[in-house]
């Protein structure tokens, strides 16, 4: 307390007020710190950088995993220290807001059965990927942005922004899709929800050509596709909420490098066990040809 109010106040006079001596003051100002405390400080600095490095969007339990994920089992880190110095230097995750759906019931074919059935754990890429839409709202109006994710890795492997959400959106999320993966000949699933962009002849008929299968929620399940609706919550929480965008190109240029950065190559995602989504892939082809030789 003396130390911290000595710009204010004069050390004397707070040394009598508080019953110590100076020289008790000043020997313990020259005291080097314990080995605890010195501990203390280089874990709080831990904290703070990997919070700075998740761009403020990491809780206790992945700050809690990154900080373990290189020590020794001796050395490794109490969760509860971690909540605890988290606390007291008001670091926090992300939490929820309330969303809307975008999803329009009209379509031009029959919807597909939904084929996925809630199995979202697949054993390798490009064999079921999962899609979805969400809003964002600028100064400018609305603008509307369409994504892919392969299931394997929760990578984002396609995605696309428009001022509307007519099939021209979707369609534009595929062909990007397939323009980085090219799986037509892995018999790919591809899961979505009734919306009328997905079952537009349009883009069934792209599917089609790639050699892939429509899979559709069920009426009014929203769970069927929790995959993509997960992820349009963390990015809501983990970006959208947190920035005011001036105008449509703000959004998109923050919005395709959150994704193409920060999301798909630097966020460790809990469900691959806390590896980014790029990483997790490039150790399953390494697995790949590790066997093949």
């Amino acid at each position: 307390m003396i130390d911290a109010e000595k710009d204010d106040y004069p050390i004397r006079l707070m040394c009598t007020l508080l019953g110590i001596s100076r020289s008790g003051y000043y020997a313990w100002k020259e005291r080097e710190p314990s080995m605890r405390a010195r501990e203390e400080e280089n874990l709080k600095s831990e904290i703070l950088e990997i919070h700075r490095q998740s761009r403020g969007t990491y809780g206790s339990p992945r700050i809690h995993n990154e900080l373990n994920k290189t020590r020794p089992q001796e050395q490794t880190i109490n969760r509860k220290r971690v909540e605890r110095i988290m606390r007291e230097e008001g670091l926090c995750g992300r939490n929820k807001r309330r969303t809307r759906r975008t999803t329009n019931p009209e379509s031009e074919r029959p919807p597909a059965p939904d084929l996925l059935a809630r199995k979202f754990e697949v054993d390798e890429p490009d064999r079921v990927w999962v899609a979805d839409i969400t809003y964002i709202w600028t100064l400018q109006g609305w603008i509307y942005l369409a994504v892919i994710i392969d299931l394997f890795s929760r990578r984002v492997v396609g995605w696309s922004l428009a001022d509307h959400m007519r099939k021209e959106l979707v369609l534009n999320a595929l062909k990007a899709a397939l323009g980085h993966r090219r799986p037509s000949m892995r018999g790919l699933i591809f899961h979505s929800d009734r919306g009328s962009q997905y079952t537009s002849m349009a883009h069934r008929d792209a599917l089609e050509r790639a050699g892939a299968t429509a899979s559709m929620s069920r009426p009014g399940e929203c769970w069927d596709n929790a995959v993509a609706e997960s992820f349009f919550s963390t990015f809501k929480i983990e970006m959208l909420y947190r920035n005011d965008f001036k105008t449509k190109q703000e959004a998109r240029t923050a919005i395709a490098e959150w994704i193409g950065v920060f999301y798909n190559h630097q966020r460790h995602h809990s469900t691959i066990g806390y590896a980014t989504p790029a990483g997790f892939e490039e150790s399953y082809y390494a697995s790949q040809l590790a066997e093949v030789a």
